[in-house]
């Protein structure tokens, strides 16, 4: 689920950071960091601290330093006294006149800092100062991603509701269908008794034929699955494999049911739209639910 959040604060009175957090939707977890260098070492708990609250997702942490008194201006000192030890010994070796020029130095790649490094005290003071005010920023992303969810859950009941009316019509229908099956049924055996076929090939053919005249059990088991993502989105929790799990079990009945139908006049055309109609649905809320937890 998508979400995003900002929080401020202070390690000390003359440092302080911005921890930002963003979240896409991802079906597994998957987490960015981007962090200063000073912050190396508490990544490793800054994952995990993640990871235990945080289930699905493309996840980018990020840290932004804040200094509120500044710390001056510092140079590299010893790139800066190579390159005037440089310029003198060029001047002298080609008998050229001049003097090295400073602005031209600090122009030089790492050669000038607006600040600087922070002291191995400071910098305990702030790993622990983050690790401290993550569970506040995690907090506030939650509630953005919670309120996606909530509309998610209830896209998918308008999904359940479509499914079930569908599932019922279904039902209704089958009678319809069983009989113009059980009269397919009573010509292929006039025709197979009519050539003289083997009694226990036309018991086989009758036994086939019949349970494909049928989608009763496809239709009930649709409906038992619909009543099960039903009170799993009523339950709340970690639900998204689950939810994934039983819309592929309702994609497989919908499948059955279309191929005990296909061919089937009356009824059947009507019972074919429908399980079009389903696996359509069903394909809409496996997109939705590949984005909760």
């Amino acid at each position: 689920m998508t979400g995003f959040a900002r929080t401020q604060h202070r390690a000390s009175d003359q440092l302080g950071f911005t921890l930002t957090l963003k979240s896409v939707n991802h079906r597994f977890l998957d987490l960015q960091m981007h962090l200063p260098g000073i912050f190396d070492a508490v990544e490793i708990p800054l994952r995990n601290a993640l990871k235990a609250r945080l289930l699905r997702g493309h996840i980018e942490l990020r840290i932004a330093l804040d200094r509120t008194i500044a710390s001056g201006f510092e140079y590299n000192t010893t790139l800066i006294e190579a390159y005037i030890e440089a310029f003198r010994h060029a001047s002298k070796t080609h008998h050229v006149a001049g003097e090295p020029d400073l602005n031209a130095a600090f122009r030089l790649p790492g050669a000038f800092a607006a600040e600087s490094p922070v002291a191995d005290k400071d910098a305990r003071e702030l790993e622990a100062a983050v690790l401290k005010a993550l569970p506040q920023t995690i907090d506030a992303l939650n509630v953005m991603r919670e309120e996606e969810g909530r509309a998610l859950i209830r896209i998918l009941e308008s999904s359940m509701g479509k499914l079930q009316a569908a599932a019922s019509e279904v039902a209704a229908l089958r009678e319809g269908v069983q009989a113009a099956q059980y009269e397919r049924l009573r010509t292929r055996i006039g025709e197979m008794v009519a050539t003289q076929v083997d009694p226990e090939r036309l018991l086989t053919e009758a036994a086939i034929m019949a349970e494909r005249s049928d989608v009763e059990e496809e239709t009930l088991r649709l409906q038992t699955h619909i009543d099960h993502f039903r009170s799993l989105l009523a339950e709340g929790g970690e639900m998204g494999k689950k939810l994934d799990f039983l819309l592929q079990e309702m994609n497989r009945e919908a499948n059955t049911m279309l191929s005990k139908t296909s061919g089937v006049a009356g009824n059947g055309l009507r019972i074919t739209e429908l399980g079009l109609v389903i696996k359509a649905e069903i394909e809409k809320a496996r997109e939705q639910v590949q984005n909760l937890e």
